[in-house]
């Protein structure tokens, strides 16, 4: 055998022997992981016990399981790298950890066992990270479900959920997830964005932030529309911001992640049916439910169903000021998504009659727009005119302004630029004693 062969017979060995220790050692995170869970059991759930002495008492554990194993050699690096894994999937959420607490990840998104992306700048990448098998993947989703009183299992194998910081869960297992489990996290900033920072990421301008704060505080019913991951939640957060102290708030999503600091907050949560299919409340019960708790606000993360139709009921029977969220593709997309949904509540009304309802209902539209370059935009601020015929009318007050191009980084240079055109509810507002100052509606020329 050649000296050339005999390097290539050495290292397939050594790479044989690294995949063969490899594997035991994996083999042997799973053994430790189950001791500790089955020695400390109703422990790892004691809330009277601080996360400190929680810690100390799982590394214990730790420290004596693996003091019972001989079957790895392991060096004293690889030991505390070890020690410090089990621990992260006992106290935590196992080798997503890193990306949850790291302020610049947006999402964390699992594709499997062993395929962990994250968005970082509106941009996703595939990191190197890895669960140790689908069994493990499981655990950490169980966990992270279990916390909010939620259950995912074969007869239950999709659910939402959301971290105790309010970050969005979604969980698919098997036989839905076809090479899962699946695992999305939207992280939520630990201080929530304010308009200001908004404007410095140039979501949207000073200008635009002005106007929309005159029209929450002037009680219009405003809907927040855009795609998945557009920012409609993080845009709810800061309109509602806007709402004064001294009114009573009641909110209504699917998982609580809207954070408001006025005093007066009620915070209503859909739950889903128990193990016989029985209990669910949904979010169309909870809208129903809150025109009787004497709202001066009603807040909904989000209608996707027949709970539109209430919603519409609530803002056009004297809560106005009303806030929601819509998926859609554009303001007028928004109107069409709603009269759908409305239709979606099982009540046999005439299209015209639904069309007057929205119009009626809804005064502005906020949309946005996930760019190519990550960024996230207020590409349409419009307004809800009323009806001519059978359409429901509308004029857009600011619009993104695409023809100013991109840079060389592939940046978005546009902006929300004023069309020129004064809203109807001027006088709304006026009357209220909110002024819209003459310049804010100033039309700017659009690049070409």
């Amino acid at each position: 055998m050649s000296l050339a062969d005999r390097v290539k017979a050495a290292k397939a060995a050594e790479v044989t022997l690294d995949g063969h220790r490899e594997e035991m050692r994996q083999e042997l995170r799973r053994k430790l992981h189950y001791k500790v869970v089955e020695g400390l059991g109703p422990t790892l759930y004691d809330r009277q016990m601080s996360d400190a002495e929680l810690k100390l008492r799982v590394m214990e554990m730790l420290e004596w399981a693996l003091d019972q194993e001989e079957s790895v050699p392991l060096s004293r690096a690889d030991r505390l790298q070890l020690l410090q894994e089990i621990a992260d999937d006992v106290l935590g959420y196992g080798p997503i950890d890193p990306y949850l607490s790291d302020p610049e990840v947006t999402e964390v998104m699992v594709n499997g066992p062993h395929a962990v992306w994250v968005e970082r700048g509106g941009k996703s990448f595939r990191t190197d990270t890895r669960f140790v098998d689908s069994t493990h993947l499981e655990r950490i989703i169980e966990k992270i479900v279990g916390q909010v009183g939620r259950r995912i299992d074969e007869s239950t194998p999709m659910v939402d959920a959301r971290l105790p910081d309010g970050s969005r869960v979604n969980a698919v297992i098997h036989p839905l997830a076809i090479g899962g489990p699946f695992l999305t996290i939207r992280k939520f900033s630990v201080d929530p964005f304010t308009s200001d920072d908004l404007v410095a990421m140039g979501s949207l301008t000073e200008q635009v932030a002005g106007f929309v704060r005159r029209c929450v505080q002037g009680r219009l019913n405003v809907i927040v529309s855009g795609s998945t991951g557009s920012g409609k939640t993080t845009l709810l957060n800061v309109l509602s911001s806007y709402i004064p102290d001294n009114d009573r708030i009641i909110t209504v999503e699917d998982a609580a992640e809207l954070r408001l600091n006025q005093m007066h907050v009620l915070t209503l949560e859909a739950r889903p049916p128990n193990l016989e299919g029985k209990g669910q409340v949904t979010i169309r019960d909870l809208v129903r439910n809150t025109l009787r708790m004497r709202p001066d606000r009603i807040i909904v993360g989000e209608i996707r169903d027949g709970s539109a139709l209430d919603m519409l009921q609530a803002m056009n029977t004297g809560h106005d000021g009303s806030l929601t969220t819509v998926h859609s593709n554009s303001p007028r997309d928004t109107l069409a998504r709603i009269e759908t949904m409305v239709l979606m509540a099982g009540m046999d009304l005439p299209v015209r009659a639904i069309r007057e309802q929205v119009a009626s209902a809804i005064d502005l539209i906020v949309h946005l727009h996930r760019m190519r370059d990550g960024s996230r935009r207020v590409t349409h601020v419009t307004e809800v005119v009323g009806m001519e015929g059978d359409i429901i009318t509308m004029q857009d007050l600011f619009l993104f302004d695409y023809g100013m191009g991109i840079d060389e980084d592939g940046k978005y240079l546009g902006r929300l630029k004023a069309t020129g055109i004064r809203p109807a509810f001027s006088d709304h507002l006026e009357n209220m004693g909110i002024s819209l100052p003459p310049d804010l509606f100033a039309p700017e020329p659009f690049a070409r």
